[in-house]
């Protein structure tokens, strides 16, 4: 018997469903930033743009300090300038009661250009000549020595100027969570640091009052903070013991990771990623265990300084690109190619960040490959990530990208966009403006017989 005739039909293959590594997230768009619909700052300030919110830098540096303040009695932030050092952002937390933490002369020099005085200043880094060095120790900056040259540079500047200056160290040491950064100040286990102790304390002219240390970045076990606190403190007590100084500060660096999403990282950043509460928890609970006996000592409880910069200011900002093209690569997979790439996204050669559409688009999600438009292979913002169909014009919002790229973007094949801030108000402010050509080029100096690029005579 014949069977039953039934109208053909097809069934459409459902992409981005469960694997073996879970359900894929909805890809959920972003319009606005506090409000501010980001379409109309597109055509305002074209495309690529980087946008800050004021808001939330001011509620994350106030949670930071609130974290640490109702744990610690005596807590000094330093904002880290090599992280994002755009003058709206720093000044936004020198309000909030942030020092300037500097690693240069440049740093010191654009931390004192903000208005910041030298006595705010905490003075980092493996280089300091000796004009900015006197002028640090002239003006009441906290200098921590990263090694002996430098040591002996401050000593002749001290002598010089006739007064003794105060110092810190940078200590290295092996905390047994996180690699070892030994090229950094002098290593405890060497014995270098214990040198650089007696060094200070037959110097006429230098005073050791501070012990500094950072033992890596985006660092998301708690417990390697605590361990720096048990050896920093361990330290403090054997320096004071040894050379009858009194140690004033603890300064522990940085290393709090953000809410961004490690290449590699399986989980997402809000299952791993510590809060500033557990990092304080972990950083003051040690520290008060370990110093309960200065009071009866008659020493006075060390100030706790952080340098935190990353977990600050990163999801602070985003950057609003535009796709400008498209393909099918060899694989089969669609590539979309974006108006921004490592130029201005370093870290995207370390993160994957999160990417979302600035408004709902139709079609199925499939793996896609963003590339920026530099000429280099290596210029791809995300290896892969699920999206929907993307039309030339259609944009993109990155996040979180405040760490880091406005201060390590590039003048490479593409000029760096504008930067705007979302004021707590909701007005927006430029706070970099995008670059022209004379700006690239304006320092450059062409010699007189170069400055005619065809010179008669020579053949097309």
């Amino acid at each position: 018997m014949k069977q039953t005739w039934v109208k053909p039909f097809l069934t459409a293959h459902r992409m981005g469903g469960m694997n073996k590594f879970g359900a894929v997230r909805a890809q959920n768009h972003q319009s606005d930033i506090d409000g501010v619909e980001i379409a109309p700052l597109l055509e305002k300030y074209g495309s690529p743009l980087f946008i800050v919110s004021e808001k939330t830098l001011r509620d994350n540096v106030r949670r930071l300090r609130r974290a640490f303040a109702t744990r610690w009695p005596k807590v000094r932030h330093g904002w880290s300038y090599k992280t994002n050092y755009l003058a709206a952002i720093c000044n936004v937390l020198h309000q909030e009661g942030s020092w300037a933490e500097v690693v240069s002369e440049f740093e010191y020099r654009k931390a004192r250009a903000n208005g910041v005085p030298g006595s705010r200043i905490i003075f980092n880094g493996p280089w300091k000549p000796n004009d900015i060095l006197e002028l640090a120790a002239q003006e009441g900056a906290t200098i921590h020595l990263d090694h002996l040259d430098e040591l002996y540079a401050l000593e002749q500047v001290a002598c010089k100027l006739g007064k003794q200056v105060p110092v810190g160290i940078r200590l290295n040491f092996d905390t047994g969570y996180t690699d070892s950064w030994s090229r950094f100040g002098f290593n405890l286990e060497s014995g270098a640091a214990k040198d650089a102790v007696q060094r200070i304390a037959a110097s006429p002219w230098l005073k050791l009052t501070g012990l500094h240390s950072h033992i890596g970045t985006f660092v998301l076990d708690v417990r390697a903070y605590s361990a720096q606190i048990r050896i920093m403190t361990d330290f403090m007590e054997q320096v004071e013991r040894d050379t009858g100084c009194v140690i004033e500060y603890l300064d522990i660096g940085g290393g709090f990771a953000s809410r961004n999403a490690l290449q590699g990282m399986y989980l997402p950043p809000d299952q791993i990623v510590p809060s500033f509460e557990q990092y304080a928890e972990a950083i003051c609970g040690t520290l008060m265990e370990a110093t309960k006996g200065r009071a009866a000592a008659g020493k006075p409880l060390p100030t706790l300084i952080l340098e935190t910069g990353r977990a600050v200011v990163d999801d602070a900002e985003i950057l609003v690109t535009t796709v400008v093209g498209g393909k099918r690569l060899p694989d089969g997979r669609r590539a979309a190619i974006l108006d921004a790439g490592i130029n201005l996204l370093f870290t995207a050669f370390w993160y994957n960040h999160e990417v979302k559409p600035l408004r709902p688009l139709n079609g199925i999600a499939e793996e896609t490959v963003l590339y920026g438009p530099l000429c280099m292979n290596i210029d791809v913002v995300r290896a892969s990530i699920m999206l929907p169909p993307l039309n030339v014009g259609e944009s993109l919002v990155i996040r979180p990208v405040g760490a880091y790229n406005n201060t390590q973007w590039m003048q490479f094949i593409q000029r760096r966009p504008a930067v705007v801030m979302v004021t707590q108000n909701g007005e927006v402010s430029v706070i970099r403006a995008s670059e022209q050509l004379e700006d690239v080029s304006g320092l450059e100096q062409v010699p007189l017989a170069l400055q005619q690029p065809f010179p008669q005579g020579i053949p097309a």
